[in-house]
């Protein structure tokens, strides 16, 4: 099978949705795991940071939120490109589908990070560079969920929706860069790709259980909410019909291109 054919194939609604039913349990199990087994970890068995005592705790929820709004954003506006270029349909609505849960974890990572802010930085909120540019990225997100609203035509929701992400992309590398441009509260990024982590690894590990887990939550979202916007779009095909008259089952096997 080509790479083009296999393309089109995970552009077709139906093989997304049967595709995406089988992976739904096992994401969502992991998911689970990961977060509750990293959070145990991190909030009870990890010893207090030499600093900041217990508040860094906050951590393991406030570090994978922010990660993965950034990555859903960025996963957004590649669905958007490919929307753009290819008119490609189910890339629309994975990126409707990506909004309001993105929105959701951008808005957890502000208020996770005003919570640690407050015995930190002996402030809520502060006109910091990163602050700034999430708070941003929240607008963004909520600016597609109004452009969403605000069409009755979804193809040209779909447009101005993707020409938005595309454009506020530019916010995602500022967000990571701030600490590195201007001055900032906040410390440089404790985690590195290349190069030593300066995090300790007894706090590193459970961190990464869970920015793993929330990771996975986000992909169980996002199929989740897509197959609901794959049935609304086409309800009026058959093999939508199909399922909704027979609970939901799988329909016999067809050609999904």
């Amino acid at each position: 099978m080509s790479i083009w054919t296999t393309f089109h194939k995970w552009g077709s609604p139906r093989w997304f949705y049967q595709f995406s039913g089988r992976l739904l349990p096992w994401l969502g199990g992991l998911s689970l795991l990961l977060l509750i087994g990293g959070a145990v970890w991190g909030l009870a068995l990890v010893p207090p940071d030499y600093k900041q005592g217990n508040s860094f705790r906050i951590i393991y929820v406030h570090v994978p939120a922010s990660a993965v709004a950034m990555g859903a954003y960025m996963m957004m506006a590649i669905a958007g490109a490919i929307h753009l270029i290819w008119r490609m349909k189910l890339a629309a609505m994975v990126m409707k589908a990506i909004a309001p849960i993105g929105a959701s974890l951008t808005f957890l990572a502000l208020l996770t990070g005003a919570v640690w802010g407050k015995p930190t930085w002996g402030t809520w909120w502060v006109w910091d560079a990163r602050i700034t540019s999430v708070l941003i990225l929240f607008f963004l997100y909520l600016g597609v969920i109004a452009l969403h609203q605000a069409f009755e035509n979804r193809e040209a929701a779909a447009k101005a929706c993707a020409v938005l992400v595309i454009v506020g992309a530019v916010n995602i590398p500022i967000i990571y860069w701030s600490v590195e441009w201007w001055y900032s509260l906040h410390q440089p990024a404790s985690i590195r790709f290349i190069g030593e982590s300066s995090i300790h690894p007894t706090m590193l590990r459970p961190l990464m259980a869970t920015m793993s887990g929330m990771y996975l939550f986000f992909a169980w979202a996002m199929l989740l909410f897509t197959r609901t916007e794959i049935l609304d779009r086409e309800r009026n095909t058959r093999w939508v019909q199909d399922i909704v008259c027979s609970g939901d089952k799988k329909p016999e096997s067809r050609s999904v291109l």
